[in-house]
């Protein structure tokens, strides 16, 4: 059983006694929180932490109502302000969620309704809770989005989700859980797609409205950086238990549990090699990486002045005055090159264009200028639809930032990692393929006997392996990785980012890696290109960027990344040129 902390359970206007919460299954009962208890007091941000799977959001889940069917509360309770939440009607729960407390869900697009503008949506919550008149419910909207740092919000109020990066969907998420400035906000990895420095503005926002407004946060992440920095206190989860609580100094300082032990080992910042990252038993030395001495003669991704023009809408004004469209510049002019066996990070804040820049690279968006030359031919060349079958496409993959997303929902874990082995590869007989799909799981640390199962089964761990097997099973000479462990456990990060590391080593291929976050660029790349408003700033060999960054912006994101209370850990040193 899990005490309260003295300090905070004495004005505490949230509590949670002996929660206890389980699902009915095909399979059975599945207890998924037992015996928790935890208090959260005025103006106090507690970070409940620990890995997919561990009871984290099922118990934020459980005090506002929102478990499904298959869901109850055995045992326990839950009040607000001498409120009891459990059990509560469904009419006086629909009174205390957004105005009371609001939360933050972890999957932005899933949050927002595909049909609705962003803006309406956000006025939805507004009006519900006599926030506003319909007169004033736009202007309250925009506010709410300027809040948030999204750029033209007076633009993007009336744009749909689909229209919008997954970074923009989290802010947009953001943005309505705050506009009621509710008394308790629960960010359930409020940050997962934000690059830093919105991340830092984000968490800066909710820590102003923490102190001006009495309001609490429990913020529920993976990300133990985050939580050291932002949170007084630090609850860990695991397996439906907290293990370990208490500040964040202490956790970090002295954990006294091995599972929290663990995870601080995993946390990047004080890590010199992708090996410190792993347990001590788990760890071998780190292999070689075959880069020649002598450069070969070319590169093999060469872009020269590469531009992607985006058309904006017309509105109805500018259709009758017979105005163009307004043209936005996503890509402008950049140019870059990539060699043989190389590891190169691409960064940047979310709208610079590194996504962009990655789908021209892929042909799955045509450049409006520039040439991108891979081995030395043209491939803008190709037309867009044609390239998926010339024989140029095996040799360039991509693993995607959502494993969920990206892989067929109607497809094993076998079939996904097959399927390029019979487009690209000609494979047709079904014991080779399915000798190769085995191989592939091997490399990638996927057991065997997962190989049947849909995505739906697997954790997102697991269908992180399952994206990574099908990007190499081609036997790809570049790979692009775009945000490959953004939404990792960082037990299950570690694992990956050594993956990574060993599989460049025994094939050769060379990475373009996009990534908001600094620390794991640092562990994985060789140089590092940065990127803002859809334009190169600065670029260069990783410890020379990362540690003696040259251009303001970069000195920004730097100061920005989580600065977790690790002993161990070393300041950049910053030079403004």
């Amino acid at each position: 059983m899990t005490s309260f902390a003295p300090e905070a359970a004495l004005n505490a206007f949230l509590t949670l006694e002996h929660l206890s919460v389980e699902f009915r299954t095909r399979h059975g009962i599945v207890s998924a929180v037992n015996d928790i208890s935890l208090s959260l007091a005025r103006g106090e941000t507690l970070g409940i932490v620990g890995e997919s799977g561990s009871g984290k959001s099922v118990t934020s889940y459980a005090l506002l109502g929102l478990l499904d069917r298959a869901g109850r509360v055995t045992e326990g309770s839950a009040v607000y302000s001498g409120i009891s939440l459990i059990p509560a009607s469904e009419s006086t729960m629909r009174d205390i969620r957004g105005r009371e407390i609001s939360m933050i869900f972890q999957n932005p697009r899933a949050a927002l309704n595909p049909i609705r503008t962003v803006g309406k949506q956000i006025q939805d919550v507004l009006l519900q809770h006599a926030q506003c008149t319909r007169q004033t419910a736009r202007r309250r909207a925009i506010e709410a989005l300027e809040n948030v740092r999204i750029r033209d919000p007076h633009q993007r109020v009336d744009a749909y989700p689909f229209e919008l990066s997954g970074g923009m969907c989290q802010r947009v998420v953001i943005a309505m859980a705050l506009a009621c400035k509710p008394r308790i906000l629960i960010a359930d990895e409020p940050t997962t797609g934000l690059d830093v420095t919105t991340q830092r503005a984000v968490m800066a926002l909710v820590c102003e409205l923490t102190r001006e407004h009495g309001m609490a946060t429990i913020l529920i992440t993976h990300d133990l950086g985050l939580a050291g920095e932002y949170c007084d206190r630090v609850s860990i989860m695991q397996k439906g238990r907290i293990v370990e609580s208490g500040s964040a100094r202490q956790i970090f300082h002295r954990p006294s549990h091995a599972y929290t032990r663990k995870l601080v080992k995993a946390t990047p910042h004080a890590a010199e090699n992708v090996r410190d990252l792993l347990p001590d038993d788990e760890k071998s030395p780190l292999p070689p990486i075959g880069l020649d001495d002598v450069r070969p003669r070319r590169p093999l991704l060469e872009i020269q002045e590469l531009r992607r023009h985006f058309a904006g809408k017309r509105s109805w004004t500018d259709v009758l005055a017979c105005r163009p469209a307004t043209v936005f510049e996503a890509v402008k002019g950049i140019s870059l090159e990539i060699w043989p066996g190389e590891s190169v990070g691409l960064v940047g804040e979310s709208g610079c264009g590194k996504s962009t820049t990655s789908s021209m690279i892929m042909r799955l968006l045509d450049p409006t200028d520039g040439a991108i030359r891979f081995k030395g031919q043209d491939i803008t060349l190709i037309n867009r639809q044609a390239f998926v079958h010339h024989a140029m496409r095996r040799s360039l993959q991509m693993v995607f930032q959502d494993p969920t997303d990206s892989l067929n929902p109607r497809f094993s874990a076998a079939d996904s990692i097959a399927d390029p082995l019979r487009r690209l590869m000609g494979m047709s007989h079904r014991d080779t393929i399915a000798a190769r799909v085995a191989q592939l799981a091997d490399m990638v640390g996927l057991p065997q006997d997962l190989l049947t199962r849909l995505p739906h089964q697997l954790s997102g761990g697991q269908k992180a392996r399952v994206g990574i097997a099908r990007a190499i099973a081609s036997e790809p000479d570049l790979l692009i990785l775009d945000e490959p462990t953004a939404a990792l456990d960082v037990s299950v990060q570690a694992i990956v980012l050594n993956l990574l590391v060993d599989l460049r080593a025994r094939t050769g291929m060379a990475y373009l890696f996009v990534s908001h976050d600094l620390e794991v660029v640092r562990l994985l790349c060789d140089r590092v290109i940065v990127m803002r408003s859809g334009e190169i700033v600065e670029h260069g060999p990783t410890t020379q960027v990362l540690n003696q960054p040259s251009h303001p912006y970069t000195c920004e994101l730097l100061a920005a990344a989580p600065r977790p209370p690790i002993e161990a850990h070393v300041e950049p040193e910053f030079s403004h040129d």
